[in-house]
């Protein structure tokens, strides 16, 4: 594939980012200004999924007025002829692939909801991990601009596995923080401590000798922080705490 080089050096800035450690919401914000930069592109958003609500959650938009946006999340969505076909391909697709643009324009979701902020040539990406939809990446240009074409796919489908990979890493981190600060409310320092001690893999006697107490103190913690925590195995700790064994 030929890459112009501001397309180089766009994608490498998006890929650096990508490696970063970064919130949820922080990936798809700057994704999204890395976007619209490589793409040429004029408007972005992104969702997430929520399965458990039957809709889209999570906005994160770029040049997008605010009440527009409010009137998507609670109407739009749900009278939208397109995002759940483009949702379903799991690859990067432009929206007149799944529907002609003169089809498009003669529905309430274009004109009531899309043309007011001025959007008309779209291209959409889904990442799904455990075939669960993560994050989407919805990318817009004005009507006076072209389309998006082919290479604009073969650029988002070099950009959405690492796209995915940070949004998985981000929920990981921020399950992990969950967990440690649950731990760190229901446990005394002490505990915590041990249970930290068992995270990074060491023995109850290397806690004891660290700890400067006896062997069976050590244990006492241990017995009273599994039931705090409610687990039964040393792996069991150190995943409620946050904190993956070494052994």
């Amino acid at each position: 594939m030929y890459l112009t080089a501001p397309e180089s050096r766009a994608l490498s800035c998006l890929f650096g980012l990508l490696a970063e450690d970064m919130a949820e919401h922080e990936v798809r914000e700057r994704v999204g200004y890395g976007l619209l930069d490589l793409l040429k592109a004029d408007y972005f958003a992104s969702y997430v999924w929520n399965e458990a609500a039957d809709r889209f959650d999570g906005r994160v938009t770029l040049n997008m007025n605010d009440d527009t946006l409010k009137s998507y999340e609670a109407y739009y969505q749900f009278h939208d002829p397109i995002t759940f076909e483009l949702q379903a391909r799991r690859v990067p697709t432009l929206v007149t692939q799944v529907m002609p643009q003169r089809d498009l324009m003669r529905t309430e979701f274009f004109n009531d909801f899309l043309a007011r902020d001025g959007l008309h040539w779209g291209v959409n990406v889904y990442s799904y991990a455990e075939g669960r939809n993560i994050g989407d990446l919805r990318i817009w240009r004005g009507r006076a601009r072209d389309n998006f074409d082919s290479h604009t796919l073969d650029l988002l489908r070099l950009i959405e596995p690492a796209f995915t990979g940070a949004l998985q890493r981000a929920s990981l981190r921020a399950r992990l923080a969950g967990a440690e600060n649950r731990a760190a409310l229901e446990l005394s320092p002490r505990e915590l401590a041990v249970a930290r001690m068992v995270g990074a893999g060491l023995t109850d006697k290397q806690i004891a000798q660290q700890l400067g107490v006896e062997l069976s103190t050590v244990r006492t913690y241990l017995k009273r922080t599994f039931a705090k925590l409610g687990v039964q195995r040393r792996g069991g700790l150190a995943a409620a705490i946050g904190r993956p064994r070494n052994d």
